[in-house]
């Protein structure tokens, strides 16, 4: 039986472990998923393998951190320095970042996309300015001070601090902060964003399962929105595909972990 987790404070929201374990349970695959409610990012590494896992999934705040704690990192992650997907190989922990290509997935039904704004400078932020960007598009970053945009400036976005901004119209807005996680805070000032959200066509939030304060306030305007429930499931998809080192299809992954999202 390999043993998988998620690592996050908070993280006892997280739906990780029904998408995956209804995974393993449908294709008789022997392996369980579970959580982690990590505090001190540093004790990452080993609490992985104190816990003897085989994999991990990464959320907030520890993206940046597990990064630094790899002894590996591959693909896309290694660009963004962030990583939300920890593989066990041969006793070395491999890193990699699902959640760009995630997201790519949960916004395709928005069509062109040309011109975005995200909220936030995280390991997410990261993760999608970089994606975004790969693809030709126009990205802004909008932070409450200028301490961590330096990184977004550098690849080439547009960045503003809360005391600079300066409205501009967007295709998409995107929320990438934990404001609206576990309280009722909105991700700027409301002033700012109702200003932002009169020039937008679409809103999204990479929280899922709640409808946050900032999706709340998309609403009131009439925008089309989504919460980051299909971000979820795409990264999701390609974590166990990971997870299973190809054992198990995609298509097959893709049918059993979609169905959970009606448990």
């Amino acid at each position: 039986m390999r043993l998988f987790a998620i690592f996050g404070d908070p993280v006892s929201h997280s739906r990780s472990p029904l998408m995956h374990n209804s995974v393993f349970k449908a294709l008789n695959y022997k392996a369980c998923y579970t959580r982690v409610n990590l505090v001190d990012g540093s004790k990452l590494k080993e609490t992985f393998f104190a816990l003897k896992l085989s994999g991990a999934n990464v959320t907030v705040p520890h993206k940046e951190e597990a990064f630094r704690a790899c002894d590996e990192v591959r693909g896309f992650a290694k660009t963004v320095g962030v990583v939300n997907t920890l593989i066990n190989e041969n006793g070395k922990l491999i890193g990699y970042n699902t959640d760009a290509d995630g997201f790519m997935f949960a916004i395709e039904e928005f069509g062109s996309i040309q011109k975005v704004l995200i909220l936030g400078a995280g390991g997410t932020a990261k993760a999608l300015a970089s994606r975004f960007l790969q693809d030709g598009i126009k990205v802004s970053v909008l932070n409450r001070s200028e301490k961590r945009l330096s990184y977004f400036s550098e690849i080439g976005c547009e960045i503003s601090s809360w005391d600079s901004y300066k409205s501009k119209d967007y295709d998409l807005v995107v929320n990438t902060t934990s404001a609206g996680l576990k309280d009722e805070e909105l991700p700027a000032p409301k002033e700012m964003l109702e200003e932002i959200l009169t020039k937008t066509s679409f809103v999204a939030d990479a929280i899922y399962g709640k409808l946050t304060p900032f999706l709340t306030l998309a609403k009131e305007h009439n925008i089309t929105y989504k919460d980051g429930a299909d971000m979820l499931l795409g990264q999701g998809i390609l974590a166990n595909k990971l997870f299973v080192n190809k054992e198990l299809n995609k298509k097959d992954i893709k049918t059993h972990m979609q169905r959970s999202f009606e448990l």
